[in-house]
């Protein structure tokens, strides 16, 4: 297993955690809110506050560089049409990072991940 040497990690190497991390924004712009641990909604929130600022400029360019980083066409013009126009009026902290309890099987926090309109 890659053993990384420097900075924060989610998986054993730096793929799992981009796929960990692309699944986690997709799943969040479908459904607006997800729950998970509190590293990962961490993780999540610079990504997706990212890819919503790159969306708000509206182009193809733009366009083109969120299904690059997303990989899913209808979750591509879910953000475009419903989520980018929604948040105009915000330049930045399109996320909210709620605590809820602690999961039983190990202790870790889980908490709730939601868009910000």
């Amino acid at each position: 297993m890659v053993q990384p040497k420097k900075g924060r990690r989610l998986g054993g190497s730096g793929t799992h955690q981009k796929a960990i991390i692309k699944n986690l924004a997709i799943s969040l712009i479908e459904n607006g809110k997800i729950e998970t641990t509190t590293a990962r909604a961490k993780f999540l929130r610079m990504f997706v506050d990212k890819i919503i600022t790159i969306s708000k400029k509206g182009d193809l360019a733009s366009r083109r560089r969120c299904l690059q980083l997303l990989g899913n066409y209808k979750t591509v013009q879910k953000l475009f049409n419903e989520v980018a126009p929604a948040t105009y009026a915000r330049s930045s902290g399109f996320t909210r990072i709620v605590k809820l309890k602690n999961r039983i099987g190990d202790g870790a926090e889980i908490v709730q991940v939601e868009l910000l309109k």
